[in-house]
């Protein structure tokens, strides 16, 4: 009989092709030069060759690389954060730029240190960003701003083109998993974010693979469609240290071909589901998506 050890070995299929050409080399140089992060390096994403190396995309982290929270899945760096970068927004929008993105994410630390939970830098990003590359679509991914809802009204009046805010996993394991994020506050946070713009696109990720059943995902499922999320990505859970949660499973491509078909059926515009997929992960194609589904909505 398989030991534990065994049955939760990474399978073939996790295997990762690394690509370290030019576009890898060459972003890698400008992020340090520019004292940018990327939610990329820092949390030791799978896709970071084919995205910097083959697609030349990224997700920039702002507000510095400390994070006020200590999630027990996640490898970004816990502790007391560095003052404000106001220069940040620019340098961000700089680098947009000179990469020539048609689409960009923008994703960010926790700041339970800040009033306002670094709505005003995020805002100010999305505005720099707009200036300076008016063709780019913007999505941004921010943590709950600790559930005050003015944080969010001055993100959301910034009018990026998607809001990302992650569920994570389901609701009977978000206490083991999430530090200081609950289930509720993240379901109000994206409709809240849909009322203050119903005409923004929101989305959200949940990674499988701690121990939830399937049936719970599909309750997930079914609670950000009910608090009218349009995009979905679901991707497998992978320990990035030993201080972290183990995997307790590793779910086969089929599974996720079958819970991608059964968040298309449940009304989701869209739906990435895949071991390797992460909340950015083909973020360009589904800002695309999401512009053709509003069209049809606009025809019907």
């Amino acid at each position: 009989m398989a030991t534990k050890e065994e049955h939760v070995r990474k399978p073939e299929w996790l295997k990762i092709k690394l690509n370290t050409n030019e576009n890898y080399i060459g972003l890698k140089k400008m992020m340090r030069e520019k004292q940018l992060h990327t939610v990329c390096e820092e949390a030791k994403c799978p896709n970071i060759h084919e995205c910097w190396a083959v697609r030349r995309t990224a997700t920039f982290m702002i507000l510095g690389d400390v994070c006020t929270r200590a999630c027990r899945f996640c490898a970004v760096k816990t502790g007391l954060p560095t003052e404000l970068d106001w220069q940040e927004p620019e340098r961000v929008a700089d680098s947009v730029r000179l990469m020539n993105l048609k689409h960009v994410v923008v994703t960010a630390v926790a700041r339970d240190d800040l009033k306002d939970g670094g709505a005003a830098v995020f805002a100010e990003t999305v505005r720099a960003i707009r200036r300076k590359n008016p063709f780019t679509t913007i999505e941004v991914l921010p943590s709950d701003m600790g559930g005050v809802y003015e944080n969010l009204k001055i993100l959301m009046d910034a009018r990026p083109d998607i809001l990302n805010h992650n569920i994570e996993t389901v609701r009977r394991l978000t206490p083991r998993v999430r530090a200081r994020a609950t289930y509720e506050r993240s379901l109000e946070f994206l409709r809240r974010a849909k009322e203050l713009q119903p005409d923004i696109p929101t989305k959200s990720s949940i990674m499988i693979g701690l121990g939830e059943t399937k049936e719970e995902i599909l309750e997930t499922m079914d609670d950000l469609r009910a608090n009218h999320v349009d995009i979905l990505t679901i991707g497998q859970y992978l320990q990035p240290t030993k201080k972290h949660l183990k995997v307790e499973k590793y779910y086969h491509p089929h599974e996720f071909m079958e819970l991608k078909e059964i968040a298309l059926s449940k009304g989701f515009s869209h739906c990435e589901a895949g071991p390797l997929v992460r909340s950015s992960y083909h973020a360009d194609e589904q800002v695309n998506a999401a512009a053709k589904q509003k069209q049809m909505n606009e025809k019907a």
